[in-house]
């Protein structure tokens, strides 16, 4: 099984007036991972644009455990935590980690939506399904 791990880099702007990393850069983090992720399992923004489909959000949290300075290394785990069969709806967590210590953990659930009737849609690519069968899962996966 693949893994998906990305080492971090914290910029200045990144941080808040307390000197750790601020609340929304979590998210930028890992929505930045997760379309890196798309893109090499073939699932680019042409791709997505040519068949009418892209991912939509439902919901998207953050927990967090330790602070992230300047300073830290932070590497990034980004897993599947559940999906229904035909890919339509999914979760992904992100883990966090920085100097071998768990600092977030960002959770989103999602779906696929038709670009072009603006509704959720069961996607009918199967380049959806093959880059999400071989997306890393975690140890307590839940099929939908």
């Amino acid at each position: 099984m693949t893994l998906f791990s990305k080492q971090l880099s914290i910029r200045w702007s990144d941080l808040d007036p307390n000197f750790h990393l601020r609340h929304s850069a979590y998210y930028d983090f890992g929505a930045q991972h997760r379309i890196e992720i798309l893109e090499n399992l073939g699932l680019t923004l042409k791709v997505m644009q040519a068949q009418h489909f892209g991912p939509v959000l439902f919901r998207e949290e953050c927990v967090f455990r330790k602070e992230i300075k300047l300073s830290y290394t932070i590497i990034m785990h980004t897993k599947l935590a559940k999906m229904k069969p035909d890919a339509s709806r999914w979760t992904i967590v992100h883990e966090l980690y920085a100097e071998d210590k768990f600092c977030a953990i960002i959770t989103v659930e999602g779906a696929w939506m038709d670009t072009q009737l603006r509704k959720l849609a069961v996607p009918t690519p199967s380049i959806i399904t093959d880059a999400f069968s071989v997306f890393p899962k975690t140890d307590d996966f839940e099929s939908m």
